[in-house]
């Protein structure tokens, strides 16, 4: 299913706004509801979208729930598939094409009135060097009508990035905005590896929609989603410029830095284009950033001990914090397993490990066991001197912090009915 098979249920909003805070703006005035915005007073004919995917309406665009979504992420990392190739005549993508290349022709918001300018958030950068290939989120400023600055955090693709620098090269890339939710979840995860993004995205077609993945080839070479919204297709070049402040997942506002700029050789985009304006710092970003990291925490402790399920706090940001739902067998399950979630995901500050009968998406039962199961001297571990996230306005200057874990579990070996709610 496409983006736009998406927004059935979304409400059109024909009166006219503005790139400029407006979509922002209408956003928060109207309890952040799925919304397309058909009139933009900057880009007439394009049309964009906010709000789409959060948790509970991401699961149920691909017919899962959230407590399904966790293993089926899993498995798709486990079992990746092979896309399937198509000719450019036979892509959606390729309906339209920019006879010059302007992106301020594009919807590109320009959202927090603190952020640099426009900014493009839920767009993917699909990249290839060196025999490599990879796909992954990176907000990009809008410079100039064919230049973007793009924020590259240490991951695969400023790896590869600066791989290619030192050999003297540029990357060529394709920048897709609204290729289905699929594509966008595989695109949120991380891996230690150098995997194929597109191949999980594949998986997880074959799987939830019982169709394959449809590529097609840009004039560059680099292959992409065929039914996409937008595909803007180039290079990342040598040179950087300033990217930033720009408000980040944690609401707080993120430091200027000198970031490589892209140079966009083409556009191409679908007739009637949506084009996906997500908000940062609220629910969308949240979903796309926390939920792929779930997996990554549930594989990490079940090697310690039997994992449950596992939650992205609201409070954390989607990013920062997470509660754990274990099965403890030994004493030391919890200890042990709030050191293999901090491991599964090495941007994460704090985590709660809880019991089965405890509903770990509702804040109120999670503090519930930390008042009654959690003892603060001896069920609590601190770690220091811990990689930090450069998403935490906390850390240290040299982006080091201090982590914790909660053991909120009932003390083992003890008579558990005085420790169950009667509610």
């Amino acid at each position: 299913m496409a983006f736009r098979d998406h927004l059935e249920f979304a409400e059109t909003e024909t009166e006219q706004v503005s790139l400029i805070h407006g979509m922002w703006d209408y956003s928060y005035k109207n309890q952040h509801a799925l919304t397309v915005f058909a009139n933009i007073e900057e880009t007439p004919g394009h049309k964009a979208a906010v709000n789409l995917l959060t948790r509970e309406r991401l699961c149920q665009a691909i017919g899962i729930t959230p407590e399904e979504y966790i293993d089926t992420l899993a498995w798709a990392m486990k079992n990746p598939s092979e896309p399937e190739i198509v000719d450019p005549s036979e892509a959606e993508c390729y309906e339209n094409m920019q006879q010059e290349v302007d992106l301020t022709a594009i919807p590109i918001p320009h959202h927090w009135p603190q952020d640099r300018g426009r900014y493009s958030s839920a767009s993917v950068i699909i990249a290839e060097y060196d025999g490599v290939r990879n796909m992954s989120f990176h907000r990009q400023f809008l410079r100039d009508s064919n230049h973007t600055v793009v924020r590259l955090v240490p991951r695969h693709l400023r790896t590869m990035m600066l791989k290619a620098r030192e050999e003297g090269n540029e990357v060529e890339i394709a920048v897709v905005n609204a290729p289905d939710p699929v594509v966008l979840l595989a695109a949120a995860m991380s891996f230690s590896d150098n995997i194929d993004e597109l191949t999980i995205a594949a998986a997880l077609h074959e799987k939830l929609y019982s169709k394959s993945l449809k590529l097609t080839k840009m004039p560059n070479g680099i292959m992409v989603p065929a039914d996409s919204e937008y595909v803007l297709w180039g290079r990342i070049t040598l040179d950087n410029d300033d990217e930033g402040p720009y408000v980040d997942i944690t609401g707080t506002v993120d430091d200027i830095r000198q970031e490589p700029v892209i140079e966009i050789e083409g556009v191409f985009h679908r007739d009637n284009p949506i084009f996906h304006a997500l908000i940062p710092g609220e629910a969308e970003h949240k979903t796309l950033m926390g939920l792929p990291r779930a997996p990554t925490i549930k594989d990490a402790v079940s090697k310690v001990c039997e994992c449950l399920d596992v939650h992205m706090t609201e409070g954390g940001c989607g990013w920062l914090s997470a509660v754990v739902k274990i099965k403890t067998v030994n004493p030391d399950d919890a200890k042990k397993a709030i050191m293999a979630a901090l491991e599964g995901h090495k941007s994460m500050k704090m985590v709660t490990i809880v019991d089965e009968d405890i509903d770990i998406s509702d804040p109120v039962r999670v503090e519930w066991a930390m008042a009654t199961r959690w003892q603060p001297d001896k069920d609590t571990i601190i770690l220091s001197n811990q990689k930090g996230s450069s998403l935490d306005p906390s850390r240290n200057e040299d982006g080091t912090t201090s982590k914790v874990g909660f053991d909120a579990t009932i003390p083992f070996g003890v008579d558990k009915s005085g420790f169950m709610s009667v509610q």
